[in-house]
């Protein structure tokens, strides 16, 4: 098994008078990891799964902190509830267990950001610490083998992605990858919302897959949708936001009065998911949107990197009327550190109104040759 970066990280802060709340897409690991950090943990406990029907139904009767304590049973001091989002009012449940038991650890899941965090926010304040686990990060793999080896495997990841699954079945990866995306992908956006028409859903995703690197139209991918308002394709891309599919990168200005403001660009947790949208698994080298392909590894890596290190960091990209641009800022304390990707080494000026404007901050070019800094092996 994998060993992931948020097994140390959650198992120190078990017993320390929060409930833990662990939030990732579907299929990156997020009951695998639970099941290791029971078994170091070594203390009675009991596992509820709300996708089981009779759990959901069992957790949905109980409404009092009796009939939730008689549920979870006396003796245990570990409670795992797994795709808690499912469970209506399950804010307020866990607040219930939680000033009733002080004394166990409970640890929900969910795959779904909009129910659970909305469910949890305001009953659990104070009370909660929240994690986010996603695909396998590339620091990850190198943990797991070597340097050496998850470089050699690089071209593989950028076209299939990190799911756990995908990464511990070589030779299948195409077949999994589709399974994933059929079974898998938009089953907490149906569920989120009466969405009428889930084609729209996938038209949707399958313009960003084309367009990631590139600014968002919230007109322009209605029109290629057709028959959708641009309301509802920004309601969309929310809910697939929070259904972990997608994440948005808005426009850094502060100086300029030619910098875009209210641009935005969409990236994909998982370049395999990309992939598998537009059905294209050939090789970087072979492929027009290598540049693309790059882009989103990296900064979804980037993403992994900051999340599990708790890095408080606003991201951005940056771009003017005139076309300058550059790819992707990371804004800390009021620094600024501005980075450019590029596939193969060549000489990189960054945009002269962009240094004249914002002095003394930090510029990086990122290839293939010189990344591992960047996404933290």
């Amino acid at each position: 098994m994998i060993t992931r970066e948020l097994e140390d990280k959650i198992i120190s802060s078990c017993f320390n008078g929060k409930i833990i709340i662990l939030l990732g897409p579907r299929q990156v690991g997020k009951t695998t990891l639970l099941k290791e950090i029971v078994r170091k943990l070594n203390v009675s406990s009991v596992w509820f799964n709300a996708d089981e029907a009779d759990i959901l139904d069992a957790f949905s009767s109980a409404v009092t902190s009796s009939q939730l304590i008689q549920l979870i049973g006396a003796n245990n001091k570990l409670v795992i509830i797994d795709e808690a989002h499912q469970i209506s009012d399950i804010g307020r449940k866990l607040k219930l267990i939680f000033d009733n038991r002080p004394d166990i650890q409970i640890i929900a899941t969910g795959s779904s950001a909009f129910d659970l965090q909305n469910q949890t926010a305001e009953p659990l304040t104070g009370r909660k610490n929240t994690f986010y686990l996603f695909p396998i990060s590339f620091k990850e793999t190198v943990n797991h083998t070597s340097l050496i080896e998850a470089k050699r495997l690089l071209d593989s990841r950028l076209i299939y992605g990190f799911y756990p699954e995908i990464v511990n079945n070589p030779g299948n990866e195409k077949e999994i990858l589709v399974e994933i995306a059929q079974s898998y992908l938009y089953k907490d956006v149906l569920q989120m919302d009466s969405i009428r028409k889930p084609s729209h859903i996938e038209k949707l995703l399958k313009a960003l897959a084309f367009q990631v690197g590139s600014e968002v139209s919230y007109h322009e991918l209605a029109q290629l949708i057709g028959n959708i308002d641009t309301a509802t394709v920004e309601k969309y891309l929310d809910l697939l936001e929070k259904a972990f599919v997608i994440f948005k990168l808005p426009a850094f200005s502060r100086n300029l009065r030619n910098e875009i403001k209210k641009g935005k660009k969409y990236y994909f947790f998982d370049n395999g998911i990309r992939n598998v949208l537009i059905s294209n698994f050939s090789l970087p080298e072979m492929r027009l949107d290598k540049g693309a392909l790059w882009e989103n590894f990296l900064i979804s890596e980037r993403l992994k990197l900051n999340a599990y290190n708790r890095n408080y960091v606003n991201t951005y990209f940056w771009r003017t009327h005139d076309k300058a641009e550059i790819d992707y800022i990371e804004e800390t304390d009021g620094m600024l550190n501005a980075f450019e990707f590029k596939w193969k080494e060549q000489k990189v000026k960054f945009p002269a109104s962009f240094l004249q404007a914002y002095p003394d901050h930090n510029t990086t070019v990122v290839t293939r040759k010189k990344f591992t800094e960047f996404v933290g092996s």
